[in-house]
């Protein structure tokens, strides 16, 4: 069949169109705000890069920000947008101050899109820019210019707020998670030490920069005091802890590159070259960076992102007339971290401790690696647990933030799941039974064990998450008591011996319904008692339910509807003040008497949630 093809179908598309057509263009994806890098997210980001880029200029000591509901507030005390410029600022494309780098030298947007991106994707935006007395307020709805008003007298302070709520048509139901808000505005100011940033009654500040962050993000206290280096550009901060992995914040400009890029990858290099220059031996990479803590911030002229939303830097070079980054991080690092070790003997021998110890666990282990790779290839190759997907989180494909492995129990579950997936981004990982309790054994175990180590092979995080293959790893388990025991032996695998996995909001519980309630007309899935007692409410007398035993009752067609455009995902969240150690030994360690007396002082009697099917009229 031809197509045809003339001038009717060239089109020609305004600059708001484009950008609620094309959303992933701008923003990376929507998102109902359950994950750290969802739309929601994003948009309030890009208002908060303008605010920091004039406190970064010298104006401003202070951020105010609110959200209620679904409405966000950004408040700063900077110059304010000129205000003959307001309306160009926030609704004509590649508009903005910051393509003359005499303004904005060492800025995070400078391609004149960020805040338009939010005006086009939201059902509210308000700007209102205040300077020397004057104020200028413009209104808009899907982008659309509701209200231009004329300049009008203000006793205000200079600056600009910004006022917005994301379109529910595009976001669909979503919402804010204040942990997820307060990470980011937090790692602002430890960007910015001096700033004040308050948020919905809290004030966040920070005298000590990064070794502030890495405080806030470190359970327990590192094996020494945290090395804390800073020059002309560059600020380091790290120590080494005793969780496995590698677990590292990096930062260009302020902005937070959570797929790192060349500075990452110059400061991993350097680190490296450095401890084996210092100790005069040729230790390997893994050794030496094994159980670290980071933080790098550096700030580039004119920075290029490889993506619009700029989570992984691509410049090779420091500015237009700087040395290259690489060379710039690699000279910093060998002569300060070099000087420090030098000065501070029992921190250099707390690392070279550290380093044998870590030596020694990977020679243990590694006489059965080879055979644990092999097994985990041969079982890839026979298709056995692992129903891959086409795109994934190590690619450079621009639906990369959607890939997802689904890690189920049971081959009903797994073929429900696969049938109804969508094999772009989806993967699925089947479990056979309940997975081991890991809880205090070593890495070795990972090797050994067939499902940890396929499983480990299948997210390709053997060498730290930088490759990991998935953006969201889903546990999809029956909503169960051997569901949930699943669940927890499966989180007790990833905290022991992956926890930058949960750090990095990676990982997610997957919610399925419990009961579908339905007449001649209309059904209904329900994910509580509550929702299903509303659900009969609506429908009226006498509809048909079924109480959803596990997920290999729910038919292919029927799975479609929970792991499409309105999947309900859960995050496994973690907070400073949370003891990885003190939850697993309490649930997962060898104090079943404590876990007695607990479930019989908290004990309920639950209504009786299995319904019988009962048929349509």
């Amino acid at each position: 069949m031809s197509v045809g093809y003339s001038e009717e179908h060239i089109k020609t598309l305004e600059w708001r169109e484009h950008i609620r057509l094309r959303p992933g263009m701008y923003i990376g994806k929507l998102g109902d705000g359950s994950s750290q890098d969802d739309g929601v997210y994003v948009l309030l980001k890009e208002v908060m890069d303008n605010a920091l880029d004039e406190y970064m200029m010298g104006y401003g000591k202070k951020i105010d920000v609110s959200i209620t509901g679904k409405e966000v507030k950004v408040r700063d005390y900077g110059r304010g947008i000129p205000l003959g410029k307001v309306l160009d600022a926030v609704s004509k494309m590649n508009t903005g101050a910051k393509y003359d780098s005499k303004a904005f030298k060492k800025s995070v947007g400078l391609n004149g899109v960020g805040v338009k991106a939010v005006n086009a994707l939201s059902s509210k935006f308000v700007i209102r820019s205040i300077r020397d007395g004057q104020l200028k307020v413009c209104e808009f709805e899907h982008g659309r210019t509701v209200k231009d008003s004329p300049l009008e007298p203000t006793s205000e302070e200079n600056g600009v707020e910004v006022i917005f709520q994301p379109d529910e048509e595009l976001f669909g139901n979503y919402y804010f998670i204040s942990e997820y808000v307060d990470t980011m505005l937090k790692n602002n100011v430890y960007l910015n030490s001096g700033l004040v940033i308050n948020f919905n009654g809290n004030k966040f500040f920070s005298r000590n920069g990064l070794v502030d962050l890495l405080n806030e993000n470190i359970s327990k206290e590192g094996l020494y005091p945290i090395i804390h280096l800073t020059g002309d550009d560059i600020e380091i901060a790290f120590t080494h802890g005793l969780q496995y992995g590698e677990d590292y914040y990096s930062f260009v400009n302020g902005q937070n590159t959570t797929q790192g890029g060349s500075h990452l990858i110059a400061f991993r290099e350097a680190i490296v070259k450095t401890i084996r220059d210092f100790y005069k031996k040729d230790y390997d990479p893994s050794d030496i960076r094994s159980s670290i803590i980071a933080a790098i911030s550096i700030k580039v002229e004119e920075p290029i992102f490889e993506s619009q939303t700029k989570t992984k830097l691509g410049s090779k070079d420091m500015g237009p007339e700087g040395p290259s980054v690489r060379n710039f991080i690699s000279e910093f690092i060998k002569k300060q971290l070099d000087d420090f070790l030098h000065k501070n003997s029992e921190t250099a021998r707390i690392i070279l401790k550290k380093i044998q110890d870590s030596e020694k666990e990977r020679k243990a282990i590694s006489s059965i690696q080879k055979l644990a790779r092999d097994r985990a290839k041969k079982v890839s190759l026979h298709n056995k647990k692992l129903r891959d997907c086409r795109i994934h989180y190590n690619s450079n494909d621009s639906n990369k933030l959607d890939s997802t492995l689904f890690i189920t129990e049971g081959d009903s579950a797994s073929g429900s799941i696969t049938k109804s997936r969508n094999v772009e981004t989806q993967a699925v990982f089947s479990l056979r039974g309940k997975p081991l309790n890991c809880y205090g054994l070593t890495k070795k175990i990972v090797y050994e064990n067939e499902e940890f180590n396929l499983l480990q092979s299948a997210l390709n995080i053997e060498d730290g998450i930088e490759n990991l293959r998935y953006n969201n790893v889903v546990v999809a388990t029956d909503a169960d008591v051997d569901g949930m025991h699943i669940r927890l032996l499966l989180l007790t695998f990833f905290l022991q011996f992956f926890p930058d996995l949960v750090r990095k909001g990676h990982v997610y519980i997957l919610q399925t319904p419990l009961f579908r309630v339905r007449n001649k007309k209309e059904t209904r899935y329900c994910y509580s008692p509550e929702e299903k007692a509303k659900a009969i409410t609506v429908l009226g007398p006498n509809p048909e339910m079924t109480r959803f035993k596990g997920l290999g009752e729910i038919s292919p067609d029927e799975f479609k509807h929970f792991i499409g455009k309105d999947m309900r995902l859960e995050p496994v969240r973690m907070k400073k003040n949370d003891s990885v150690n003190g939850f697993l030994e309490f649930f997962m360690g060898k104090n079943t008497p404590d876990r007695q007396d607990f479930i019989i002082d908290n004990l309920r009697i639950e209504e009786d949630m299995v319904e019988e099917e009962k048929p349509l009229n």
